[in-house]
């Protein structure tokens, strides 16, 4: 019987073997992100549920925050994945006999798993070396595009948060959801057989072949038995081209990770010299956003300093989730509790 396999998701060919092999078996394969501090690790795992059964054809079991910040585990299958590299190296004009993709993001997000899905199943050459100089093709998130040579790349996608910056023209900025089995719309167009609208609150909906089967607890929920909301707000041109305007929830996006000020909050609050605390996000020219925390000191006279709360945090959160500037407060007003403006 089919069950689904945890997989420690350390960049590498040894990942790539592991998955190779749970799929070879007919398993569906959950990646854990290495870097998640063991309370984290643990809420993650016991979400996922590894050692239980999957469905034939169930081919991933991939976590994502969803908008509350409480881990949902998206079930994918192999005909997602398969419609999803098809459509996806079709745009790109992906030659498996002269192109090579790099690896370089987190493979516990789609954002890196997803180029090595992609690669497998289009039998395109894959490595994890940055140096490699026959690679051709990458995903990136923006803060990595400020740090990279991309011209020796001959297509860059580019994901994860918003990115304002100009771009030479092999850069190719993605929208899409976990759920979709990754980016569904490149440069503002859907890809082949992915349909994109916005409903009257101008969530936008999307339906086609990637979407994921079910969550790991239950059915994902759809409008007319077709349409996924995703929680992103946006709008859908005459022409069919995607603009996408951000989350419809107080999400922060920072160097491509997701942050929740519900997650941050009650860490801050525990703090020894914190009597309350508000999270919020503020552009920032590299990361997209920055957490920014506003905190209440227990004592007005030796308030926490910034590297103080961080390290405390620190124990207890994944590091994107680590605030990155401070403001000490006598008191929160409306503006810190409500969280805005945070894009």
């Amino acid at each position: 019987m089919p069950s689904l396999v945890a997989v420690e998701a350390v960049p590498g060919p040894a990942f790539v073997e592991a998955l190779r092999r749970a799929w070879d078996a007919g398993h569906a394969v959950a990646p854990v992100d290495p870097r998640l501090p063991a309370p984290a690790r643990a809420a993650r795992l016991a979400a996922l549920r590894p050692g239980d059964g999957v469905e034939e054809g169930d081919a991933l079991v991939v976590c994502t925050s969803g908008t509350t910040g409480t881990p949902k585990a998206a079930v994918l299958t192999h005909a997602a994945l398969a419609a999803h590299a098809r459509a996806a190296s079709a745009r790109l004009a992906v030659d498996p006999a002269a192109d090579r993709w790099l690896a370089c993001l987190p493979l516990a997000h789609l954002g890196g798993l997803g180029v090595v899905v992609r690669a497998l199943h289009t039998a395109t050459a894959l490595t994890f070396d940055p140096a490699d100089p026959a690679a051709t093709l990458v995903a990136l998130v923006p803060t990595q595009l400020d740090r990279t040579d991309l011209s020796r790349f001959r297509a860059v996608l580019a994901g994860g948060s918003a990115d304002w910056k100009p771009r030479p023209p092999q850069v190719v900025h993605t929208w899409g959801l976990t759920e979709t089995a990754g980016g569904i719309v490149y440069a503002g167009v859907p890809l082949d057989g992915v349909a994109v609208r916005a409903d009257e609150d101008g969530q936008l909906l999307v339906a086609g072949p990637t979407l994921l089967r079910s969550y790991r607890d239950g059915p994902a929920p759809r409008v007319d038995g077709t349409w996924l909301p995703t929680g992103d707000a946006g709008s859908v041109a005459p022409d069919g081209r995607v603009e996408v305007l951000g989350r419809l929830d107080d999400a922060i996006v920072t160097g491509g990770e997701k942050v929740w000020p519900s997650q941050v909050e009650p860490v801050l609050r525990a703090h020894p010299g914190v009597a309350d605390a508000a999270v919020a996000g503020r552009p920032d020219p590299e990361w997209g956003q920055r957490v920014t925390a506003t905190v209440v000191p227990a004592d007005a006279a030796a308030p926490p300093a910034l590297a103080d709360l961080r390290a405390f945090a620190a124990e207890r959160l994944p590091p994107w989730c680590l605030p990155r500037e401070l403001e000490v407060v006598a008191a929160l007003g409306k503006a810190d509790r409500e969280r805005r403006p945070h894009r």
